[in-house]
């Protein structure tokens, strides 16, 4: 035999070997970046209702550029979260040099209180952090992802103003792609509703304080903060009633707890916190607390048109130091603690103790009724952001007027848009969590049928 020839025909045969082989793996690098260069330059819709026709100005951190459509997201949102389980609520605060991706010029939805940079705030590193859990990713919030995923969908928040301030938040993250339209029911703007066209998704926003039935029953009750009576058995049946049409909400409610109040049960008074009134027990806030939460998940329980998830936004501490808001307190601290650094504790560690063991009796019964309970256990990382509160920069030095020092609410932009991290990736793996809802409550049934 012919060993050139032999040779030859190897070389041939390994060629041919290497392009069978070769030529596949080509494709499957070329198709994704052509995809990826495709989705990239798609033109997105219309981002503004107040003039389809004019092209807005868009600016990314203070910089000015004309656009036909908002900018695209941060690189950081496309990064897929992790595959494995983690616990996302478990981590430290990181640099992020990136942030902000709006700013207090390119989005009307922020409140003054809450507009730090407007008055004057002299510093800006609070905006540039982001949220990193031990062991995995928490991708950044990516309004386009975010979009497709609600699409036709409907979202609630119900609570007070620190709610409102995490509505406002997303409205700001959704604005580099789509502005949206007031289709509220009323003026009140306790009970807003925003609609985004292109995508038909609806975001609300339900003001409710403490969730359950209150009244002022002494504008001038202790300290000058006002008598709240609360009917702890009674929902408030101004949110209760509108949750049937939404697919998503959030339930959240904290400091408004902190104030004097007097508890009502079976249309009753059976006793008070902080009331000073001689003969009516005294008992204490996070009994109020867990007996509110009780009241409003037995609520949601029991209406049978509802159909969504519910999640639980956590207690978020505030961060007064050196005197009580009405005494001097302020919140002037310029970076985020280490978790090594600060312990949740006292009545913060009581109303988060309170809110978790009503959550999860909620979601026992919610695998029943087959209602999905979600919790976004905000409280630990916030607790870690002393720096991201408006302080005294929430109106201008020389105002004639009274305000104390905010450190309950959140400057926009600030770290209050990392909420909105958490939502995201929650909502985008409720897939899987029905999925796990659904063998889980099976197993549940099994065991029963069994005894």
């Amino acid at each position: 035999m012919d060993v050139s020839s032999n040779k030859n025909q190897k070389l041939k045969l390994n060629l041919k070997l290497f392009l069978q082989i070769a030529f596949p793996l080509i494709l499957l690098t070329l198709i994704p970046l052509q995809l990826a260069k495709n989705i990239y330059f798609k033109r997105s819709p219309t981002t503004t209702p107040a003039s389809s026709s004019s092209t807005p100005k868009i600016y990314i951190n203070n910089e000015v550029e004309e656009a036909t459509h908002p900018p695209a997201p941060p690189k950081h949102g496309s990064l897929p979260p992790t595959t494995r389980k983690c616990d996302i609520f478990s981590g430290e605060w990181v640099p992020n040099p990136e942030a902000p991706y709006y700013t207090n010029t390119t989005c009307w939805a922020i409140h003054e209180h809450q507009n730090c940079m407007k008055y004057g705030r002299p510093d800006s590193e609070f905006m540039k952090w982001k949220w990193k859990p031990d062991g995995c990713e928490l991708p950044i919030f990516n309004p386009r992802q975010f979009f497709e995923i609600v699409r036709g969908k409907s979202l609630a928040f119900i609570g007070d103003s620190v709610a409102r301030n995490q509505m406002q938040s997303l409205i700001c993250l959704l604005s580099r792609v789509e502005y949206p339209y007031d289709v509220s029911y009323t003026k009140d703007e306790h009970y807003k509703r925003w609609h985004y066209n292109n995508y038909n998704f609806t975001v609300a926003m339900f003001t409710s304080t403490f969730l359950v039935k209150a009244q002022e029953n002494d504008p001038n009750g202790p300290n000058g903060t006002g008598m709240f009576g609360l009917f702890l058995d009674e929902p408030d049946e101004t949110w209760t009633t509108k949750i049937d049409e939404f697919d998503y909400i959030i339930l959240s409610a904290g400091h408004w707890f902190f104030r004097p109040m007097m508890y009502y049960e079976k249309g009753s008074l059976m006793g008070c916190r902080f009331c000073q009134i001689p003969n009516v027990k005294d008992y204490t806030m996070a009994y109020g607390y867990q007996k509110a939460f009780n009241t409003a998940f037995r609520a949601i329980l029991e209406r049978e048109s509802f159909k969504g998830v519910v999640y639980l936004r956590t207690f978020a501490p505030s961060h007064f130091e050196g005197g009580e808001w009405n005494k001097g307190g302020n919140c002037l601290r310029q970076k985020p603690y280490k978790s090594s650094e600060i312990n949740l504790e006292g009545i913060d560690l009581d109303l988060y103790m309170a809110q978790l063991g009503e959550f999860k009796k909620a979601q026992k019964l919610g695998r029943q009724r087959g209602l999905g309970f979600r919790l976004i256990d905000m409280t630990q990382p916030i607790l870690m952001r002393p720096d991201g509160h408006p302080s005294k920069y929430g109106h201008w030095p020389n105002e004639n007027v009274t305000l104390y020092n905010d450190c309950v609410h959140w400057c926009l932009p600030g770290p209050i848009d990392n909420w909105n991290d958490f939502l995201l990736e929650m909502i985008r793996s409720e897939g899987v969590r029905s999925k796990e809802d659904m063998v889980l409550h099976s197993k549940e049934r099994k065991l029963k049928s069994r005894r």
